[in-house]
């Protein structure tokens, strides 16, 4: 896409040399009824006092019309009102119209010609013979000149209208790509001033409202931790009350409302924190066997990979995709880590039946679950797969189901060497 810039500037210099050559068109169409007729009315003053009158003989006439031509290195010829050839110097020359009625420049194909009206009825008309006519290399040196001229001046003041857009463009994909706080500095008084305002306005409170959602969710989540221990606590003081299949389901419930708890609040905090509160070297490789010895049918097969990044957050990454592999795939679970370039691939595959390939990206978003609604989980253990996975610069995508199974992948960039 061309950049604005460049398109309005272009469009002042076109509309500069448009205005230039339809100014030139219309002095050479009208040049007589200008300003330069009344000098046609002076020459034909001036030589009116230099010709004989108009019944004077021939030979006087022509007599007198080389006097007035010499030096003058043009075709000149005299004619009677009738416009009848009277005299001539040099070169043939075409004589007035019949509907002419003043002097003034007359227009044909080739060289132009001056056309003056004597107070007689008699007609003067001159042509700058070939080898005497000025080029036209002036004119155009000229519009040249004025063209650059303009242009050196429209330059900086187009730039700047156009630089202003891109600096608020720029605030724009910010704002787009997450970062709320995008805000653009407001220059000037003009239409883009008061449209950067109302950017400004406009990420203010979606800011707000942002921060105000996410307070609520955590604060929500965080309280109701109170709650959810009390109920804890009096199912352990009443064990012996209730039915042992009826106490492990609440406890079931209780340890997922627990995890969903957890996660919201993990989620927040990702949301809350742009950079990472923990940045050191892992041995993702190391992280990945940790977790994989949680499992029974967890098995794992890489080299050590060193990714920059928070141990804590790495860990819950893996263990979520491996409790995803669990509770919706079918084991053995194939945990792989190994190199790709410049990154480092973590690959989990189970070998259940997955998830359409179309809904691949579905399964990312906070609260999706896919199939049965008696799936277990809440739906956030992938979502933070990838937040996680985004928040050490890498991205987490699902890799398709094929005959051994469903795959999902996170890739993160390696740790820089030493």
């Amino acid at each position: 896409m061309r950049r604005l810039y460049l398109r309005i500037y272009a469009a002042v210099l076109a509309s500069l040399v448009a205005f230039a050559l339809v100014a030139g068109l219309l002095w050479h169409l009208l040049g007589e009824g200008g300003p330069g007729g009344y000098a046609f009315e002076v020459a034909g003053v001036l030589a009116q006092n230099v010709l004989p009158p108009v019944d004077a003989p021939p030979v006087e006439q022509q007599a007198a019309l080389e006097r007035l031509a010499a030096n003058l290195r043009a075709d000149v010829g005299l004619f009677s009102a009738d416009r009848s050839p009277l005299a001539s110097v040099g070169g043939p020359v075409p004589a007035p119209g019949p509907g002419r009625e003043r002097g003034g420049w007359m227009r044909m194909w080739g060289r132009p010609a001056g056309v003056v009206h004597l107070r007689d009825g008699r007609w003067l008309v001159a042509r700058v013979r070939p080898e005497h006519r000025p080029s036209g290399a002036p004119f155009f040196l000229t519009l040249a000149l004025l063209v650059a001229a303009v242009g050196i001046g429209a330059y900086p003041v187009v730039r700047r209208l156009t630089a202003r857009l891109e600096r608020l463009q720029a605030g724009v994909e910010s704002l787009g790509a997450g970062h709320l706080s995008a805000r653009v500095h407001v220059e000037g008084h003009d239409e883009v001033a008061r449209l950067a305002e109302s950017f400004n306005r406009a990420a203010a409170r979606i800011e707000a409202l942002v921060s105000a959602h996410k307070a609520l969710l955590a604060n929500a989540s965080h309280e109701l931790r109170t709650p959810l221990t009390r109920i804890r606590m009096a199912l352990e003081l009443s064990r012996d009350g209730v039915e042992p299949k009826r106490r492990l389901e609440l406890e079931r419930d209780i340890a997922e409302l627990d995890t969903l708890i957890d996660e919201i609040l993990l989620a927040s905090r990702l949301d809350a924190i742009e950079a990472r509160e923990v940045d050191e070297d892992v041995d993702l490789l190391a992280l990945a066997s940790e977790e994989c010895a949680r499992y029974e049918q967890a098995a794992l097969e890489g080299e050590p990979a060193m990714v920059r990044g928070d141990p804590r957050l790495l860990r819950r990454m893996i263990r979520n995709l491996l409790e995803n592999a669990r509770r919706h795939g079918t084991p053995p679970v194939d945990v792989r880590v190994r190199r790709a370039g410049a990154a480092i691939e973590l690959t989990v595959r189970d070998h259940g039946p997955g998830i359409p390939d179309a809904a691949g990206e579905d399964v990312f978003r906070p609260f999706r679950r896919l199939g049965t609604t008696e799936a277990t989980g809440a739906g956030l253990g992938l979502a933070l797969v990838r937040q996680i996975a985004q928040r050490h610069g890498g991205e987490a995508r699902y890799l398709g189901h094929d005959v051994s199974g469903s795959c999902f992948a996170v890739t993160l960039p390696s740790a820089p060497a030493g």
